[in-house]
């Protein structure tokens, strides 16, 4: 019998299935239930295995649903009356059976690994990818098909979200990490989900504008209400992989029942923080390079003038606290008008993000020249007026 329980408990693990493993710990006769004696209980309520009679398993079927709902184990006790004091950590049941006797049920939830699905290929992405699977998350990525190399340690990399295998269920969580490629597709797809937690990296002006481009596609407030954005906790992160782990910690808090706060703030609180100079770290990246910029590479993506005019060199931890905010607001604003393309790079004449070219779906002709854009919101402002952005634009 035990040879049987094991196999259906591996049967259900290998299928992902959620189950509850009750075992009795405890008995006082007469009842037919004796310590060791184990059973499973499935979340249709289904139970596989003996614990004792009609008495004893609709309330170990109660409770084992319980554990699967809230993810936290229970010990239970079924006796002919309660006792005179109360111990701690003990649910007590009254035994209804006329034969009386009394036993203390386990009750521990067996549950998947939790789910993690990533759009994009960024280098927060990769990041992402390693720590979670580091901890025992099952990771799908959906990116293209020339981007798997670099995400060895996930167990899935698709191409399509319909490719996965496996159903995307409330309890997964979703990472939007696409910084410039397809993000209105991605979140769309994301927001269809309906997962408890759904992210996006990147910064609240970048998610506004797509948001309101995906409201206007039909995608309800309420799905785009339950994106966090910008993803991940408030650590003063300042690095894609220092990115990766504030939201990996804003997921592992999400998991323990804390709903992710911060959704995308207001027009009037941004323009707050930016008199304020406390913009997020994912604004800074995005604006100076898409998420692939490394500590110090700030001084080479802004033209060199004259000392007081660099960017301070060093990590980005010091530029992001530097107390120059306005010098650095200035190099900013030089850095989001460049449209340099080296490494197959472009800006988006727009909002200033840095865009890959070789992979952008939004572009448009104009005078000669491409022009490359993050989503369909700033290309369409483009194309009003063309001449007015790329006239502003240093080439």
């Amino acid at each position: 019998m035990f040879d049987e329980f094991l196999r259906k408990a591996e049967e259900l693990r290998s299928a992902d299935e959620r189950f509850a493993v009750a075992v009795v710990v405890r008995s006082e006769p007469p009842v037919s239930g004796k310590p060791g004696y184990k059973a499973i209980i499935r979340a249709d309520g289904t139970m596989c295995g003996w614990i004792g009679g009609g008495c004893t398993q609709p309330l170990v079927i109660r409770e084992a649903l319980a554990s699967l709902e809230d993810g936290r184990p229970r010990l239970i006790r079924i006796s002919p009356e309660a006792s005179a004091a109360h111990e701690q950590g003990i649910t007590e049941y009254t035994m209804t059976c006329h034969s009386g006797g009394a036993l203390d049920v386990f009750i521990e939830p067996v549950l998947p690994r939790p789910h993690l699905v990533i759009f994009g290929r960024s280098l927060v992405a990769q990041t992402l990818a390693r720590l979670a699977a580091a901890i025992d998350y099952k990771v799908t990525v959906v990116t293209s098909a020339d981007a798997g190399e670099r995400f060895q340690t996930a167990d899935a990399v698709v191409e399509q979200l319909e490719e996965c295998g496996t159903s995307i269920g409330r309890e997964a969580f979703i990472v939007v990490a696409t910084q410039g490629e397809d993000d209105e597709e991605a979140l769309e797809q994301a927001a269809s989900l309906g997962a408890r937690y759904t992210a996006f990296v990147a910064s609240r002006t970048k998610a506004g504008k797509i948001f309101e481009y995906l409201g206007e596609k039909g995608v309800s407030e309420e799905r785009l209400a339950r994106i966090k954005a910008p993803a991940g906790l408030d650590i003063k992160a300042t690095t894609p992989e220092e990115i990766a782990v504030s939201i990996l910690a804003e997921m592992i808090q999400a998991k323990a029942g804390y709903e992710a706060a911060g959704l995308v703030e207001s027009a009037e609180t941004e323009s707050a923080a930016r008199r304020t100079g406390k913009e997020s770290a994912v604004e800074v990246i995005e604006t100076l390079g898409s998420g692939t910029l490394l500590p110090g590479a700030l001084s080479e993506s802004v033209p060199k003038t004259d000392a007081s005019q660099q960017a301070p060199t060093g990590s980005m931890s010091e530029v992001t606290n530097s107390s120059h905010a306005g010098s650095l607001r200035s190099q900013e604003e030089k850095a989001s008008r460049l449209q340099f393309r080296e490494g197959g790079r472009g800006r988006d004449p727009i909002c200033g993000m840095e865009v890959g070219t070789e992979h952008a779906r939004h572009r448009s002709e104009y005078g000669s020249q491409t022009f490359y854009f993050c989503c369909a919101r700033c290309k369409e402002k483009f194309d009003e007026s063309p001449d007015r952005y790329a006239a502003s634009s240093d080439r």
